[in-house]
């Protein structure tokens, strides 16, 4: 008599695949990925009318399994993928162990170019333009390093910059000779023309690059990366944007903003696997930057050049479909909206109190669901330990040159619930101070 595992052997790939309970077409969304993002979908009612709408919210909450005993602020940093994504992780990943070389590289890598086209058509650029990396950090190196400089050349950037990318343009300062210039500009910066002028007044005949963010990680300062682009231009400058925070965060269109490129994570807003990332470079320069890692002569133009980096598991990147979809559900406008009313809902009541500070502008446009508070005469890292170790909630401190706080990121699973009990810890904080 034959064992399972002798049985399966002699059977071909997708019967095998089906004796052992896996779906030969693997990257085919589910009927929960569909009915969840069609729900969502045909929920009535503008973005200002779904905002507040806890029905509606309390079906998004339930896609999640977090952890509810715990209060997780810290979105921004990396946000949990929703449960139809997990599921689609888990069966990408069997199905690719049945046979690698062959369901893996064979099977499921050809099918990530319809989620490279489905994103494309989402942000309005071309799926030649598209590249899916690990990472808002990779894709970021591989414009920094990818640009050919000089010794002597400059690269300009703020100080409020992500650190891992200041510090790329630092190696490079110890490798090749280059130099980096960093610019302040105002916290919070209310004034988009202000930012652009600032930046235009640190380019010297030097300057070889620029680095800005779309949205900065420490306070979700939003910036005019149009115009800023559009002024780099005007001095034949890259301008090199990170979107590490902004792409799936709050609505907008790549082919509207008329940038030349763009780099994101997508385990951060989109709730897609951890350890996916997103590169656009627009098409004509696509040829002008070298990728991180070597590719040959005939992919100089192709935009999947970007992601040649060896061996890498395919189940991660066929899951920002279901992601995708998930997003799709709730629709982009509902989904900033929401998080601006979840920021107010726990903002509002806090600037009641003389020692709070935020040191993010609330003006539309020019920020979204991350800010950054202040309690006047407290340390930040004794008030993020305090909200950790007593009351289980997640924050994180911010300690610049320039400003102190907590980044407060709630995300679209946040109910108003773990917001009110964030509220009445920090209200007795800036009432009576830390507990001694």
């Amino acid at each position: 008599m034959h064992s399972r595992r002798r049985f399966l052997g002699t059977m071909s790939l997708p019967a095998a695949a089906a004796a052992a309970g896996l779906t030969f077409r693997p990257t085919e969304l589910r009927a929960s990925a569909i009915d969840i993002a069609a729900t969502l979908a045909k929920h009535p009612g503008t973005a200002a009318d779904v905002a507040d709408d806890e029905d509606f919210w309390f079906e998004v909450q339930g896609a999640f399994t977090v952890d509810r005993t715990l209060v997780n602020l810290n979105n921004g940093g990396v946000s949990p993928a929703p449960r139809l994504v997990q599921e689609a992780m888990k069966r990408h990943q069997d199905y690719s162990n049945l046979a690698p070389t062959y369901t893996m590289w064979q099977v499921l890598e050809p099918q990530r170019e319809a989620t490279r086209a489905r994103m494309a058509r989402e942000w309005g650029v071309g799926s030649d333009e598209v590249a899916f990396t690990r990472n808002a950090s990779e894709s970021l190196q591989t414009l920094q390093l990818g640009i050919d400089l000089q010794r002597g050349d400059e690269v300009l950037t703020t100080t409020q910059d992500y650190g891992r990318m200041i510090t790329t343009f630092q190696q490079r300062e110890r490798r090749e000779g280059i130099v980096l210039k960093q610019i302040r500009i105002p916290v919070p910066a209310e004034d988009p023309a202000e930012i652009v002028r600032l930046f235009e007044a640190g380019i010297t005949p030097k300057t070889r690059m620029i680095l800005a963010c779309h949205m900065i990680n420490l306070t979700g300062q939003i910036l005019p990366v149009t115009e800023l682009t559009a002024m780099a231009r005007r001095h034949g400058i890259p301008l090199v944007i990170d979107g590490a925070h902004a792409l799936a965060h709050f609505d907008f269109d790549l082919g509207e903003l008329d940038v030349d490129n763009y780099s994101a994570s997508l385990h951060k807003w989109l709730f897609a696997p951890h350890g996916t990332g997103f590169l656009y470079v627009r098409r004509d320069k696509i040829a002008d930057v070298w990728p991180l890692m070597a590719a040959p002569e005939t992919q100089n133009d192709d935009i999947r050049k970007f992601e040649a980096i060896g061996t890498h598991p395919e189940a991660p990147y066929l899951c920002i479909g279901e992601a995708l979809s998930f997003h799709q559900g709730i629709g982009p406008a509902r989904k900033a909206a929401r998080l601006v009313y979840l920021r107010d809902y726990w903002a509002d009541p806090l600037l009641e109190n003389d020692n709070i500070r935020l040191h993010t502008s609330r003006r539309p446009g020019l920020s979204c669901g991350i800010a950054n508070v202040e309690v006047v005469g407290l340390d930040p890292n004794d008030i993020r330990d305090y909200l950790w170790n007593e009351h289980r909630i997640i924050t994180v401190s911010i300690n610049h040159d320039e400003f102190r706080g907590l980044r407060i990121s709630p995300s679209v699973y946040t109910t108003r619930s773990e917001l009110d009990r964030f509220v009445d810890v920090m209200d007795r904080v800036a009432k009576r101070g830390l507990p001694a």
